[in-house]
């Protein structure tokens, strides 16, 4: 399958929130660097005038592992491909899919060559505008059950509820999941103060940017507001509210 020819390159691109002052310079290199753009329509015409110029390959929701067979197949071909995905590729990005059917190829670990390109992450952008919320262990929980199970999902919130963990929820609620969040919302409950902060940022770093504070008791009236671009953080139990801002001191030391 490969092309002996010329050598295929795959990168793997976290675009960031979307704006170009958000993205790294290794991403502005290796989309400059690619012929190809491979990725999600929306991410794609998120990019803009960033990918001016270049062969673009859009792909709808749903349409993970047809992304990464195409750029697979034109890396495999020669040509230089950057695989885009929102925020970071290798968190809930394109990483996944394309390691999946490189494994499923027999890839020899050198052609293509693949290279993964970090971007700002969601969690990162929202912790950002929401002050320092991400200041002692915390860990990145996806309420979407069309790929992991909900009692995997629920085994993983109950354990970070028990471990007092910084909790930031992606893919928090959407039109066809509704209840995943109050569920959600029920387990953190049982182990932590309905007072315990919550940061809810849509849209971070792009137009329509929305950052809202309330905290558990106060979750579920809002909870209609949430959507598929909405990052929820949820303090622990040593996180405090500072002028507007959401806080987690360094250590428990600090509390």
């Amino acid at each position: 399958m490969a092309n002996d020819n010329k050598q295929g390159k795959l990168y793997l691109v976290g675009l960031g929130p979307g704006e170009a002052e958000y993205l790294t310079g290794a991403a502005m290199s290796a989309l400059r660097e690619s012929d190809v753009v491979v990725g999600f329509r929306a991410y794609i015409e998120q990019a803009g005038d960033l990918l001016a110029g270049k062969e673009l390959v859009s792909m709808e929701l749903g349409q993970e592992i047809e992304r990464a067979t195409k750029a697979v197949e034109l890396a495999y071909a020669g040509r230089v491909v950057s695989v885009v995905s929102s925020g970071d590729a290798g968190i809930y990005g394109m990483s996944g899919p394309v390691f999946q059917v490189l494994n499923g190829l027999d890839w020899d670990g050198h052609n293509p060559q693949v290279e993964t390109v970090p971007g700002i992450s969601a969690m990162q952008a929202a912790a950002a505008l929401l002050g320092a919320p991400l200041m002692q262990d915390f860990c990145a929980i996806s309420l979407s059950d069309l790929l992991t199970p909900w009692t995997a999902i629920e085994q993983r919130l109950k354990a970070a509820a028990q471990g007092d963990f910084v909790v930031a929820l992606y893919n928090p609620r959407s039109r066809n999941r509704q209840w995943q969040l109050m569920e959600a919302r029920r387990i953190l409950l049982e182990h932590r103060s309905g007072k315990t902060p919550v940061g809810i940022v849509k849209d971070a770093f792009r137009p329509g940017q929305q950052v809202t504070i309330t905290d558990l008791d106060g979750l579920e009236a809002i909870a209609e507001d949430i959507n598929m671009v909405t990052t929820v953080v949820i303090g622990n139990s040593t996180t405090y509210l500072l002028q507007g801002h959401m806080a987690t001191p360094r250590g428990y030391r600090d509390k």
